[in-house]
């Protein structure tokens, strides 16, 4: 027995994912029946999910608003990494 639901997703994502999964030789439904048989074996989310810690918040913030450390090349970010 099957039963019938509707998501919203975004719109550009869902295109993308559509294409994506064409290739694979999956539509979507399909893709969405796999996901959900996931849940169903893992017991859970097929995937680890983590609230970010204050270092990642913060080093994501610093990502968004561009005031992280920045490096002339390679070189400079390794040696900062070493200091």
């Amino acid at each position: 027995m099957k039963t019938q639901t509707t998501i919203r997703v975004e719109e550009t994502s869902y295109h993308q994912a559509k294409e994506i999964l064409s290739q694979m030789g999956l539509n979507y439904s399909q893709a969405i029946s796999v996901f959900n048989n996931m849940i169903v074996l893992n017991k859970g989310l097929p995937f680890e999910l983590k609230i970010p810690n204050d270092k990642t918040k913060q080093a994501l913030d610093e990502l968004e608003t561009k005031k992280g450390k920045s490096f002339k090349n390679v070189d400079e970010l390794f040696d900062d990494l070493d200091s």
